[in-house]
């Protein structure tokens, strides 16, 4: 979720859940409720989704805040505490707020008034740490918090699937952002020291306990975001359609890249497209060492694990080639560093946040000597997230004031 330049965020807010009730009982002279939904890391598994593979996300502890309760009119009204503006609009009348930040939310509203017709409005406040830019889906946080806080208070009977298709066509249709399921699943079936290993196709998934005592799951952000990242993705996922095309004149049994082997790459793509094939193989084998990771994980392999992650970070810079010099040399950084267990770069590409696995006494060390070197080498202040693996979107019941 991106704000507008002119828009200020603010950062010393250090108590969201009970800034927003005060916000809310200052605004509107309602208690409000507290929705919690987090941002999300992705361990391994990147560009699978959309090839109908396996990804591996789990939710973590820096969220979306939302406060929400009903009026006794048609009105919507929308306080951004990071943002500090507001939106107002009526409940019959959804269109896009020309501002961005606001579409997130009224995204999720349009596509539950196509079954429901609610009439009655809503007030909402909100806010959040999840740092924006980095990768770490904030957009769908807060589509996730919307869903549940408006699936609660008007007794919608939603199931949590549901409100995360809802929330993902909000993003599809309304923001017009063509994203994956993976960030609002991650968001809003998270659970506390556990990856989810979901199926893209089926949906069909399986908790795997990650083993993080030792460990700290550190994100060294870049803070780059170069032009080539939307008009990239659109190509390599119209060349990884092209190997399933290619594929299917003899196989049609192959529906995507997830149905596919590196055999089938060879005789059927690589002598048609050099590119096509590079791309496919990337997808074929990150799919297979997905599976690999989690039997590792299942089995406490931690450096196995690791290993994993660096080398899924090569098959992204050589063979997918989405990622940039930016986050090469921040994996450069740590790949010799025996307090380092594994590291590549995180979602799209071309920018955002490289994902480590650090020993834990080694972190603040780590912290310094990576951003004290990113600096010198790119003249960008480097920021770091240590993140924890946390639960998913829920009703907040207990917090300090």
């Amino acid at each position: 979720m991106e704000k507008n330049s002119t828009e200020k965020m603010i950062h010393d807010i250090s108590n969201y859940p009970s800034t927003i009730r005060s916000k809310f009982q200052q605004l509107f002279g309602q208690e409000a409720l507290i929705i919690r939904s987090p941002g999300r890391i992705n361990l391994i598994g990147e560009h699978t989704d959309y090839n109908m593979g396996f990804v591996l996300p789990a939710a973590i502890n820096k969220a979306i805040y939302l406060g929400i309760q009903k009026r006794n009119d048609g009105l919507i009204k929308i306080h951004s505490l990071d943002f500090q503006d507001d939106f107002e609009c009526d409940i019959k009348t959804i269109k896009t707020s020309g501002k961005l930040w606001p579409d997130y939310l009224l995204g999720v509203v349009e596509q539950i008034q196509k079954k429901h017709q609610i009439q009655q409005g809503f007030n909402i406040v909100f806010g959040g740490d999840i740092p924006p830019g980095a990768g770490l889906s904030s957009s769908a946080a807060l589509e996730c918090a919307t869903a549940y806080g408006l699936n609660h208070i008007f007794n919608l009977s939603y199931e949590k699937l549901d409100l995360v298709r809802l929330a993902q066509a909000a993003e599809n249709e309304f923001v017009g952002v063509k994203c994956g399921i993976m960030d609002q699943f991650a968001s809003m079936f998270g659970k506390k020291n556990q990856l989810i290993q979901l199926d893209c196709r089926s949906l069909e998934y399986a908790y795997v306990p990650f083993h993080s005592d030792k460990l700290k799951i550190v994100l060294f952000d870049t803070r780059v975001k170069h032009s080539l990242a939307s008009s990239a993705y659109n190509e390599r996922r119209e060349q990884c359609e092209a190997g399933v095309k290619l594929i299917q004149t003899v196989h049609p049994e192959v529906l995507s890249l997830r149905d596919a082997s590196e055999e089938m790459l060879l005789e059927f793509v690589k002598p048609v497209s050099e590119i096509v094939y590079k791309r496919c193989s990337f997808i074929v084998g990150e799919i297979k060492r997905l599976l690999n990771s989690c039997n590792d994980l299942k089995n406490n392999n931690m450096a196995a694990f690791g290993k994993r992650m660096f080398e899924t970070h090569t098959g992204l810079k050589d063979l997918y080639e989405v990622s940039c010099q930016e986050l090469d040399f921040l994996v450069d950084l740590v790949k010799n560093d025996q307090n380092v267990i594994g590291a590549r770069m995180m979602g799209g590409g071309f920018g955002g946040c490289t994902i480590n696995l650090v020993n834990s006494e080694a972190v603040e060390a780590l912290i310094k000597k990576v951003g004290d070197t990113y600096h010198a080498k790119t003249g960008t202040e480097m920021l770091a997230y240590v993140v924890e693996i946390e639960d998913g979107t829920g009703v907040l019941t207990k917090f300090s004031l």
